[in-house]
């Protein structure tokens, strides 16, 4: 009890400390600010995949440290990061401490810690471990980290530092070491130095990974220090993937001396400024924690990996003087969505800068990345959505980057790069084929893969490809016509029509057909293997029935008008699995976040429930927000209802807690859904403000009466990015029961693409 009571009035005193949020009355609680209401823990344990991290970074930079364990549920951690390679890739290098001398063999243990004894900041973390009785505090900087290990008296100790890969440290000084790590053809190296001086030997560790039935030996330094030097051992480093040299230069710049608390204070003052771009007045203790928590996940990634002027790319394997800071680590397929269309509001500069280095990683690399990761371009999931998100960003305005190279970039993968899930490079006969035919050709179920290029478990995702390359082609058409190519848009826009050619009108759903044109006769919420594979990806085909963001009037006119579009929405948020749910979840482990046959967890679902506002039934869309946010977006760490990827799904929690979303990205407008909280100010990138006022609010007042924007009465379910842009106020009469008029005339609906028609 005595040595939590130090440890607790120290972190008080530091002004560090996270409250339990049981005892903070409501009144209290709103006048929190926005950085005291972040938990890092939030989604700590995936439903059936991947879980967050409690990250400790300052937003979008290199350096991001957490306890690596499997999960929040996990009583013990195997070590502390010095950074990752990429969002969920794997971590660089390794930190841990331990009591005793090199000679004992518990360094080779993992520590069990109390949940109750940790604590989880963007700006800081800190743990205790239980058997060793050594507390851990780390915070970071952009290229630079900081740990202190508190021991509990004066007995010998060891600090573990590993690589995860391949390389080595050494030491090179009796308080500095230095290491190096080499991984999927580049490296990173570190420069450390401890507050005292200590006492380095090599050792080896054998890593078990019990899944995959195997073992690997990595190369460790540990480094001693007797019982007669300080409780405390501090340690501070530079990264850097462009040399040692440069290594040491960022730890020397960013912390020249040894005070951990300003370090963490900088940190911390720079999510300050993040997380206080959008104040909110009302909702609950819960809403608003969810709410902050997931501003804060929109600043994992993309990440600013230029260094002291420079930048090293692993898209041509040279280092490049840079002119704009250079970003990595985007999951286009999964931020495109709401993750860039938030950062074009809130940060058009930040987001300028990572339109600068898509197009920097064309030019190094000559394709045009996918999943632009730090180490190389990943062929991740399917599309080339890099078009979609260009698009967006041109027409709302930022015109910060070279749109020529863009579009040449754009225009190329279209033309030469294969569509296949998962493969990078040329063109093959399946690519030939979707352009002759207008429709990727899908196997029969126990049809045999005669295509040598197709991934053996991704497989064609013959659907998937032909919907995600339609609205492509859209947006490459659109871009066309911007930059006055016609004969570009003439070509493309006629490929954006594909995604019709596999709509099955007696099923009202798009299905799969072979090379002949034949319909392949599948059952489409079941069907096409692991993830629905062979036809969809990752969801079945009743999720893949709503993928024509870019084109919702023309699916409205193919699913028989507002009417039955409006009916077959209700069906999608009713329709039984068929099945159990155990083997539901078998076959689709990412369909998660489930409500009828809407799944929450995975991103193509994002923009359905809005759908509501396109067929006249706003009043539906503004029932199932609220639920969906209430039912699968809670406060603790079940709180996040698939992969979160890395800000992808928070994105879609801040816009639609505020109370409006952007359904098609490349049409700069936003539907409006149901705000959660009283009142919502946005401090916009040009210095204006936008507010959402819900008036008449209530945590049961969900449904819309009215609607007034900048003082003027608003009948539809929609406003313009150039609105919001300007700043001014949207006012929102809210009740407890649906004003089935509003924003129902079909003229009120949001605007799709006129080239569609």
């Amino acid at each position: 009890m005595q040595k939590l009571f130090r440890r607790v009035s120290i972190l008080l005193l530091a002004g560090m400390i996270l409250l339990p949020a049981c005892k903070i009355t409501p009144e209290k609680d709103e006048g929190r600010l926005p950085w005291d209401e972040v938990d890092p823990d939030i989604g700590g344990v995936g439903r059936l995949l991947q879980p967050t991290r409690p990250t400790v970074s300052v937003p979008n930079s290199m350096v991001r440290i957490y306890p690596v364990r499997p999960d929040w549920l996990s009583d013990q951690i195997s070590f502390f990061p010095l950074t990752i390679k990429s969002h969920r890739q794997g971590e660089l290098f390794g930190i841990m401490p331990y009591g005793g001398t090199p000679a004992d063999s518990n360094w080779t243990q993992k520590e069990m810690y109390d949940h109750d004894l940790e604590i989880s900041l963007p700006w800081y973390g800190s743990t205790y471990f239980l058997d060793s009785d050594i507390s851990t505090e780390y915070t970071a900087g952009r290229h630079s980290g900081m740990f202190r290990f508190n021991y509990e008296g004066h007995r010998p100790k060891v600090i573990r530092l590993q690589i995860n890969y391949s390389g080595g440290w050494k030491q090179t000084a009796p308080a500095v070491v230095e290491g190096v790590e080499a991984f999927d053809g580049m490296k990173a190296f570190v420069y450390g130095v401890f507050d005292v001086e200590g006492k380095a030997g090599q050792a080896e560790l054998t890593v078990i990974n019990e899944r995959r039935k195997s073992s690997r030996t990595l190369p460790v330094l540990l480094v001693s220090f007797d019982g007669n030097t300080s409780t405390t051992i501090m340690f501070k480093y530079g990264l850097s993937f462009i040399s040692p040299e440069q290594a040491k230069k960022n730890l020397e710049e960013e912390i020249p001396g040894w005070d951990f608390m300003r370090l963490a204070d900088a940190t911390k003052a720079e999510w300050k400024e993040k997380l206080g771009s959008i104040r909110v007045k009302g909702g609950t203790p819960q809403q608003r924690r969810v709410f902050y928590t997931a501003l804060y996940r929109c600043y994992e990634r993309m990440v600013n990996i230029t260094e002291d002027g420079r930048y090293y790319s692993a898209y041509d394997h040279q280092v490049h003087k840079a002119d704009h800071d250079f970003y990595v680590d985007d999951w286009i397929w999964d931020t495109y969505l709401a993750l860039h269309p938030l950062r074009m509001i809130l940060d058009t500069a930040l987001e300028t800068d990572m339109l600068r280095s898509y197009v920097d990683m064309y030019e190094q690399s000559g394709w045009m990345p996918q999943f632009p990761l730090l180490h190389k371009d990943n062929p991740a999931m399917n599309g080339f959505h890099s078009t979609i998100y260009f698009l967006d960003a041109w027409r709302k305005g930022l015109r910060g980057f070279d749109a020529e190279k863009a579009y040449e970039g754009m225009r190329k993968n279209a033309t030469e790069a294969t569509l296949l899930p998962w493969r990078n490079g040329p063109a093959t006969l399946l690519d030939t084929f979707y352009r002759e035919h207008g429709y990727f050709p899908a196997l029969h179920p126990g049809e045999k893969e005669t295509v040598p290029q197709v991934h053996p478990f991704e497989r064609r995702q013959a659907v998937a490809v032909t919907l995600g390359a339609s609205y492509d082609d859209w947006a490459l058409a659109e871009m066309a016509k911007e930059l006055g190519k016609k004969k570009d848009f003439q070509y493309f826009i006629g490929q954006a029509h594909n995604y019709r050619n596999l709509y099955k009108p007696d099923m009202k759903l798009f299905m799969p057909k072979d090379a002949e044109g034949r319909w392949i006769d599948i059952d489409p919420g079941w069907d096409g293997g692991p993830g629905g594979r062979d036809y969809y990806d990752e969801n079945n085909g009743y999720t893949y029935a709503w993928q024509v963001q870019e084109d919702i009037n023309g699916l409205i006119r193919l699913k028989g008008g507002r009417e039955a579009f409006t009916e077959q929405l209700d069906r999608l948020f009713r329709q039984s699995l068929g099945r159990t749910k155990y083997q539901y979840f078998a076959r689709f482990p990412d369909g998660t976040g489930m409500v009828g046959q809407f799944s929450m967890g995975n991103e193509p679902s994002f923009h359905i429930p809005y759908l509501y506002n396109y067929s006249g039934a706003p009043w539906k869309t503004q029932k199932h927000i609220r639920f969906l946010l209430d039912a699968w977006f809670p406060d603790y760490i079940f709180g996040i209802p698939g992969d979160e990827d890395g800000g992808g799904m928070s994105a879609f929690v801040v816009f639609s807690m505020m109370g409006f979303y952007p359904v098609t990205p490349g049409i700069p407008v936003y539907t409006i859904g149901s705000p959660v909280f009283r009142e919502v100010t946005i401090r916009l990138a040009n210095g204006k403000k936008f507010r959402i006022v819900a008036e008449n609010y209530a945590p049961e007042n969900k449904y819309i009466q009215s609607a007034r924007l900048n003082g003027k009465k608003l009948d539809k379910p929609w406003f313009t990015h150039e609105t919001l842009m300007k700043g001014g106020t949207l006012h929102l009469q809210m009740g407890p029961y649906p004003n089935k008029e509003w924003g129902s005339r079909g003229e009120d609906a949001p605007p799709a693409s006129e080239d569609m028609e």
